[in-house]
């Protein structure tokens, strides 16, 4: 993922881009994401988040409808399996939030998760996030609730080659329920155990632990700690070992870029080539508010541009 600390202006689409001068990450302005986007802007946005993999356009006011629009340029929508916590009558905006009205929570938190990659545990992973900040938790006017991200093409590209060989070819099970456990064990949550039903609908499945990139062509590793269980056709010990290394050498600092939310952010990111982890570090009276859009890889592995 390229990073400069100069702006840069797209004189195609009237669009200015400030890489961060991290390891990953853009601020994208001059564009109104309540509006609708053509073909070619479609196009532009793509490539600039396979590019910088992490993309902040500040500023915006979006619709639950305007959300969807944007964010189905790039994919298919999912409605979350845990259902529940959606915007009324648009099932594919999820509502994050520590917000608790008439004793109950308003939407789902998303806040210390740990490292992971969204829909790794799906057949068809996701491709992109896209979320709108309402409202921002601040202390002393420091924003609180950062999201970090980390570089799994810079990740991947410096595993030592005899890794590189014993990875070729692997694939690692992941699993949703792994996760979502992990989740029910935080201070204070709310979440019940799957159901059966849920379980059934979200079996563990395999991905490839180096995988392509459908956008950019590079490889990429894709194996998060957060889902990823086991590494098919290894001994137990022997897997178990290697995930505990990868998942230490991809979270190093050098691959990782922190964004402090402002209201009005729309944050997009690409699923295939980052990790995320949503940090904890406000309180339940400290409001915050993120409308989610999931947008599936269906597209993007359709239309593959290598």
């Amino acid at each position: 993922m390229a990073n400069a600390d100069a702006a840069l202006r797209s004189d195609a689409h009237g669009l200015t881009i400030t890489p961060t001068g991290q390891g990953l990450g853009a601020t994208v302005k001059g564009i109104d994401l309540s509006q609708p986007i053509d073909a070619g802007m479609t196009e532009f946005l793509l490539r600039t988040l396979c590019q910088y993999g992490v993309l902040c356009f500040p500023r915006q006011s979006l619709s639950a409808p305007a959300q969807k629009a944007f964010s189905s340029r790039f994919g298919s929508l999912e409605v979350n399996v845990a259902g529940s916590f959606q915007e009324p009558g648009h099932p594919e905006v999820m509502i994050l939030s520590n917000i608790v009205e008439n004793g109950k929570p308003i939407g789902l938190s998303d806040a210390g998760q740990g490292w992971h990659t969204d829909m790794s545990y799906s057949a068809t992973i996701a491709f992109a996030n896209v979320l709108y900040a309402i409202r921002i938790p601040k202390r002393d006017g420091v924003p609180l609730g950062a999201t970090a991200f980390a570089n799994m093409y810079a990740a991947y590209d410096d595993l030592p080659d005899d890794i590189k060989t014993v990875l070729d070819g692997k694939v690692a099970i992941h699993d949703f329920n792994k996760f979502w456990e992990m989740m029910r064990r935080e201070k204070g949550s709310a979440r019940p155990p799957l159901t059966e039903e849920q379980r059934r609908r979200k079996p563990p499945v395999p991905h490839p632990i180096v995988m392509t990139h459908p956008v950019s062509g590079r490889k990429v590793l894709y194996c998060n700690p957060g889902y990823a269980m086991r590494i098919e056709g290894m001994p137990e010990a022997e897997s178990d070992a290697m995930l505990d290394y990868l998942f230490e050498h991809q979270l190093q600092e050098k691959y990782i870029y922190r964004h402090l939310w402002t209201e009005g952010d729309v944050l997009m990111w690409d699923d295939i080539a980052t990790l995320h982890n949503a940090v904890a570090d406000y309180r339940a009276d400290e409001p915050r508010l993120i409308k989610r859009c999931q947008v599936m890889a269906d597209k993007v592995f359709a239309e593959s541009r290598v």
